[in-house]
């Protein structure tokens, strides 16, 4: 099950947060790996570190004012793609480290990343996600959506391993192949 009190939690908990001055400024969160959370080796599940970071984001969303935005202008946030790396094990009760925020965009995507460090200082998995807003239309570009937010201004420069996946996730066939 998606973790509602959890992300309301920390959504609300973000919202007594002074806002971030910056888009891509990081949120930091901390968490437990609680028993619904592992698997069946006893470390935090791969889809739940997933549904995880959706609390991050969510809580990020938050204090650079993006949730006001959607609400404001009834439009919702998608995922588009994303790449993780699982490096280091989560076990159960084990507290950890979130940290997520924006990187850059281009003319229809939000690139984010995320990661989860363990308490002596290890990074266990981390995440690049690229975010769509969208309307009934289809995706909003992200320059109306800083502007409705009052964030105009250009991207950061695209680092080189976010430009790479691009390209390749360019060349990956859509709809995949079916087997007949």
């Amino acid at each position: 099950m998606f973790p509602f009190v959890r992300i309301a939690k920390d959504t609300w908990l973000a919202s007594r947060q002074p806002a971030l001055p910056n888009l891509t400024d990081t949120h930091v969160s901390h968490h437990i790996c609680w028993p619904h959370d592992l698997d069946f080796w006893l470390e935090m599940n791969n889809g739940r570190a997933l549904s995880i970071y959706d609390i991050g984001r969510t809580a990020l969303a938050q204090r650079i004012g993006l949730v006001a935005t959607l609400k404001r202008n009834r439009w919702g946030l998608t995922m588009a793609g994303s790449c993780t790396r699982f490096r280091r094990r989560i076990h159960g009760f084990e507290r950890f480290e979130m940290r997520s925020r924006a990187v850059c965009w281009d003319d229809k995507f939000t690139y984010m990343e995320q990661s989860m460090w363990k308490r002596d200082g290890e990074c266990a998995s981390h995440v690049l996600y690229r975010a769509a807003v969208t309307d009934k239309n289809g995706i909003v570009p992200p320059a109306r959506v800083l502007a409705e937010m009052g964030r105009e201004g250009p991207s950061p420069r695209m680092p080189d391993w976010i430009k790479s996946w691009c390209e390749t996730e360019s060349q990956r066939p859509w709809p995949p192949m079916q087997d007949a």
